[in-house]
């Protein structure tokens, strides 16, 4: 079973540098940090869940106009038969140069049971 995260730098590679959890390296103009947010059976009612909802924020950075790389990021995600749960623009980080916005996105996956 592939997860959020394989399934988020699959669908976004090649758009912007991305990382998992914290940007390691020298960070460019533009770059995504994911982080998982939550993996849980909220869609069961009984004792063996079928499915599992895996949730991910996404941090966009951005030196110049955020928007273009917002705009793709979502289309990506659409795309990808994500579902966005929340965007927000948290801010101008004065100390770094970046804006930052969020996308929290969530995906369903089916839980294989041992026979």
């Amino acid at each position: 079973m592939s997860g959020i995260l394989e399934e988020l730098n699959v669908a976004l590679n090649g758009s912007v540098p991305i990382e998992t959890g914290v940007f390691s390296e020298a960070a460019p103009d533009e770059y995504i940090v994911i982080t998982p947010l939550s993996d849980n059976f909220a869609l069961h009612a009984n004792d063996r869940p079928d499915y599992e909802t895996q949730e991910a924020r996404l941090s966009l950075y951005s030196k110049g106009n955020y928007l273009a790389l917002k705009n793709n990021t979502v289309e990506v995600l659409l795309d990808n038969d994500f579902t966005i749960t929340a965007r927000q623009y948290l801010g101008h980080e004065d100390d770094t140069g970046y804006h930052h916005y969020a996308i929290d996105a969530m995906k369903v996956y089916s839980v294989l049971h041992k026979v």
